[in-house]
C-alpha cells in the first residue's frame, strides 16, 4: 500500500532564499522621454499610444524644431549606412568606377529584386570576391515580405537577397582598397570599422568615444546616438561645397540617392515613396526598428524621427505630418503619400471601429 504523505506549506521567506530566485534585473542606461507620436482611437477616445521623437536641424546642428526625446542615445540601425559607406565613397569611388546606381546601392536596405542582386554581385567581382564573403547572412527577399507576394514554387535566397548586402559589400570594397583582409571586416577593430567609426563620429559631431556601439541585424557595428546628432548628419549630406574631411563624398552619396531611390530600397517600401513624394529634393533612409531619416537638399535641413515601439506604420503617420507642419508638402506630395494616412479600422462585420491618427507637435 502507497502511503501519501500530507503535503508541507512551504514559508514564502524559504521561497525567497531559494538558489532558483532570478538575479535583480542588470542597470540600464535611462529610458527616453519619448513623447506621443501617433494614436489609435476607438470611439474618439485613445486606445493605442505610440511613443517616440523627432529632431529636425541644419548642417551647423543647430536644433529647428523637436517633440519628444533629444539627448537620449537612440540606434541609428540602417539609416546609418550613408556615413558607412563614405570613406569607400570619399577615397576609392573613382577606383572603382562606382556610378551613381552602384552609389545608391552601397547605402540601401534594398528588396532583394533582380536589380539589387545582379548589381550586389557586380560590385563583388570588383574587390575580387563573392557572395561567400559576405558576413550579413541571408533571408527572404523585403520584395516579398513587404508586398506580401509569396516566393516562386523552389525560389532559393541567398547572401545576395540581404537588404544590407550592399552595404557589406561597400565595406569589403573598401578592405580591398586599403590593402587589408576581407575575412573579419565587421571586428571593431578592423580598419574598415575604424573608418566607419570615424564618418560616424565626423557627421554626427559625436566624439568617437561616446558613440555607443551595439551589433546591428546584419551583425555589422552600429552606433546610438541622439536624434539631433542624425538630423545633423543628414543635413551635413545637403551641402555642395567639399567637406573638409571627405571631400566630395557627401555630395556624390545625397545625388546618388535622391537619383536612385529604387535602388535605396525597392517596390513597396517607405524610402522609395518618400523620395518620389519630395520630386528629387528628398534624401530618405529607413532604420529598422522605427527609426527614419529625410534630407531636404533644397532647404538645407533634415528631420530624424524614431517611433519607440518600432511599428512603420506608426512611424511613418508621424513623419508625414512632421512634413506637413513643416511646409514640405504639397498636393502633389500628399497625393504620392496618401498610402501612409490609414484608412479607418474595420472590424470583421465591416463597422467602422477605430482610427490611427497623428498627434505630434513640433516645438
Amino acid at each position: 500500500m502507497t502511503t501519501i504523505m500530507p503535503t508541507v506549506p512551504v514559508p514564502l521567506h524559504t521561497l525567497a532564499k531559494s538558489p532558483s530566485t532570478p538575479p535583480p534585473p542588470m542597470p540600464h542606461a535611462d529610458l527616453p522621454q519619448h513623447t506621443a507620436l501617433t494614436v489609435v482611437q476607438r470611439g474618439g477616445h485613445p486606445e493605442l499610444v505610440h511613443y517616440g521623437s523627432v529632431a529636425v536641424c541644419n548642417a551647423q546642428g543647430r536644433l529647428l524644431a523637436s517633440a519628444g526625446d533629444t539627448t537620449s542615445a537612440m540606434f541609428t540601425r540602417s539609416a546609418l549606412k550613408p556615413f558607412q559607406a563614405m570613406p569607400l565613397i570619399a577615397q576609392f569611388a573613382e577606383r572603382y568606377q562606382l556610378s551613381d546606381a552602384d552609389v545608391a546601392l552601397l547605402c540601401a536596405s534594398h528588396n532583394g529584386e533582380p536589380a539589387h542582386t545582379q548589381r550586389v554581385a557586380s560590385l563583388l567581382a570588383k574587390a575580387g570576391a563573392d557572395d561567400t564573403a559576405l558576413a550579413c547572412g541571408s533571408h527572404l527577399p523585403y520584395f516579398y515580405s513587404i508586398n506580401h507576394i509569396a516566393p516562386e514554387p523552389g525560389a532559393v535566397f541567398g547572401r545576395l537577397h540581404h537588404n544590407c548586402s550592399g552595404k557589406h559589400t561597400g565595406m569589403l570594397l573598401l578592405a580591398a582598397a586599403l590593402g587589408e583582409p576581407m575575412t573579419g571586416y565587421l571586428a571593431v577593430d578592423h580598419p574598415v570599422q575604424q573608418a566607419i567609426a570615424a564618418s560616424v563620429s565626423h557627421f554626427t559631431s559625436v566624439p568617437q568615444a561616446q558613440l555607443v556601439r551595439g551589433t546591428d541585424g546584419c551583425s555589422a557595428p552600429n552606433y546610438a546616438v541622439p536624434l539631433p546628432a542624425l538630423a545633423t548628419a543628414f543635413a551635413r549630406l545637403t551641402l555642395t561645397e567639399p567637406d573638409a574631411e571627405f571631400g566630395t563624398g557627401p555630395l556624390r552619396v545625397a545625388q546618388a540617392m535622391c537619383a536612385h531611390p529604387e535602388m535605396v530600397s525597392g517596390q513597396g517600401r517607405n524610402d522609395l515613396a518618400l523620395a518620389r513624394a519630395g520630386r528629387g529634393d528628398w534624401l530618405c533612409k529607413v532604420g529598422a526598428d522605427g527609426v527614419q531619416a529625410i534630407a531636404s537638399r533644397s532647404r538645407g535641413i533634415a528631420i530624424a524621427a524614431k517611433v519607440a515601439d518600432g511599428y512603420l506604420m506608426a512611424l511613418m503617420v508621424a513623419v508625414v505630418s512632421v512634413l506637413e507642419q513643416l511646409g514640405w508638402l504639397d498636393d502633389s506630395a500628399r497625393a504620392a503619400l496618401a498610402e501612409f494616412s490609414p484608412p479607418p479600422m474595420k472590424n470583421a462585420a465591416g463597422l467602422e471601429v477605430g482610427q490611427m491618427v497623428p498627434v505630434v507637435t513640433l516645438t
